[in-house]
């Protein structure tokens, strides 16, 4: 085994570059394939993120001669929701580690197939939720271990932003797993387990789900509007969409204050604490590289230990949302070609 860890990837669209800048900024790995539908454009991409000094990045457009490469350790994949469960089943039984973009895959019954092949071929599986990694919500979570605001009462969350419709794009089109859930939901229901588990030291069950949704014509959730009741008192709720716009925050409101991501929350660098009859405490934590580093350090070091998965995004958890994502889509009617595979 080099002592660089060698990276594949599969999927070299625009989310991809986010992920080659951060791991050629990174000390102890390299990007050394790419593996994509389209020749010229992965070999663009390859030939982009290629180093001078270093070997070329490869350009593959057959999956098992990039899979059967022995350099190769770890595979990121950043294709259409449709399309990940076929390759990162792939890459488990090629014995390669895998960080797959979120969400996962469009259904729990296939995250739970997933997992049980990771578990079998002993090699390492995380959905790649980079927020959960941030500087900013270990700060959050600091906080809410230590009660600054008190019991949380309810938490409040927005991610929409208006695309324009294309029934082929991956956004609306049903066999690529299209809609706002899969897209950006996911970051709402994560941040809204990770501030549970963190306040509380578990996600309560969940007593009672709200749905409202606004299907696009293709028949995907173009946005999507709930409220998770977990008793006591205690509600999360939020709007995610790819029809309108929002203020795109975090709310977390406890019985002695609040904390707000003011901005963009799945990829925040500041947050505020708020207590009454105090000064608000704002606190910084900008990105070393672009925000993806840290989910990828831990990848390789999980890997490496023989880890099948991360305790910070652990298999449960992707089980969890996605299973309260199945619940969403069956209230609003929204279903995929794979849902009974």
């Amino acid at each position: 085994m080099s002592s660089t860890f060698q990276w594949a990837l599969i999927g070299p669209g625009s989310i991809a570059n986010r992920f080659a800048e951060a791991v050629s900024q990174l000390d102890g790995c390299r990007l050394h394939a790419i593996c994509g539908r389209d020749a010229h454009r992965s070999e663009q991409f390859a030939q982009r993120w290629s180093v001078a000094g270093d070997a070329p990045v490869q350009a593959h457009t057959d999956l098992a001669r990039l899979l059967a490469d022995p350099a190769v350790e770890g595979v990121y994949i950043a294709t259409p929701h449709g399309q990940h469960y076929d390759y990162a089943l792939a890459a488990l039984r090629a014995g390669k580690a895998v960080l797959c973009e979120k969400s996962l895959v469009p259904t729990q019954a296939q995250a739970q197939r997933l997992v049980a092949a990771a578990r079998e071929h002993q090699v390492f599986l995380m959905e790649a939720v980079w927020t959960r990694f941030l500087p900013v919500y270990q700060e959050m979570a600091t906080w809410l271990r230590e009660g600054r605001i008190g019991q949380v009462h309810a938490l409040q969350s927005s991610f929409c932003f208006p695309a324009p419709y294309d029934p082929d794009s991956r956004l609306f089109n049903p066999a690529l797993a299209g809609g706002a859930l899969l897209d950006v939901g996911v970051y709402n229901l994560n941040a809204t387990r990770f501030v549970l588990l963190h306040a509380l030291g578990e996600v309560p069950p969940l007593q009672r789900l709200e749905v409202s949704g606004v299907l696009a014509p293709t028949g995907v959730d173009a946005r999507v509007s709930a409220s998770l009741d977990f008793g006591d008192g205690l509600v999360a709720q939020f709007v995610c969409g790819l029809d309108t716009s929002a203020p795109n925050t975090l709310q977390v409101m406890g019985e002695a204050g609040a904390i707000v991501l003011p901005e963009t929350f799945w990829q925040a660098t500041r947050a505020q604490l708020l207590l009454p009859r105090e000064p608000g405490q704002t606190v910084e934590r900008p990105f070393r590289i672009n925000g993806f580093e840290n989910q990828i350090v831990e990848a390789m070091q999980r890997a490496r230990a023989g880890d099948i998965e991360s305790p910070v995004m652990p298999h449960a958890e992707t089980l969890a949302v996605l299973g309260w994502i199945d619940q969403i889509r069956a209230k609003i009617g929204v279903r995929y070609p794979f849902d009974d595979h």
